[in-house]
């Protein structure tokens, strides 16, 4: 691991995104809570949430950091969900891996969670795709600043960095 002692702890924020390409059915299906598993995005998110804290366990040279606040905001398109996961901390050194950590879970989960929908008569998955997982945002403050990592004048605490997208409709937390 990188040696982070001398490092000031400063206020930190990651988002990162991605998505996964589905049936249009299959979207169909979650918005309309007809997934045989459960409420999909509801899992997804507390995935998303388990994954943050565990990170360091799946990234052996990332540090454990204190994490403050985690949001995760899902977007509803025709043939694909975008996951969007903010992270903020108070550390020595940033969150990215945390937030790219809480995308790919969420994810993950949402193809767990209707894969028997997605499969074909071979039990292949031909359209079902994770892509563009990316970091979209990350910034820190600096020594002995007053930094709220989750506000800014653009994105008031949005993980989506202040862009309005369309929604589940469920709450973020």
């Amino acid at each position: 691991m990188v040696e982070i002692t001398e490092k000031p702890s400063v206020g930190r924020r990651a988002v990162a995104s991605g998505l996964i390409r589905l049936e249009e059915s299959t979207v169909e299906a979650i918005k309309n809570g007809e997934v045989e598993k459960g409420d999909v995005l509801t899992v997804a998110r507390v995935a998303a949430i388990q994954a943050v804290k565990e990170t360091p366990r799946q990234i052996p040279m990332c540090h454990p950091i204190p994490i403050t606040g985690v949001e995760v905001a899902f977007e509803l398109l025709p043939d694909r969900i975008r996951a969007t996961v903010a992270v903020t901390s108070v550390g020595k050194t940033g969150v990215e891996m945390e937030a790219l950590s809480g995308v790919s879970a969420a994810l993950l989960n949402v193809w767990d969670m209707v894969k028997s929908r997605e499969k074909d008569e071979t039990g292949n998955y031909p359209t079902t795709v994770v892509d563009e997982i990316r970091v979209v945002e990350k910034r820190k403050g600096k020594a002995g600043e007053s930094f709220c990592p989750g506000s800014s004048s653009s994105s008031n605490g949005d993980p989506n960095g202040g862009h309005r997208r369309a929604n589940d409709g469920s709450s973020r937390r």
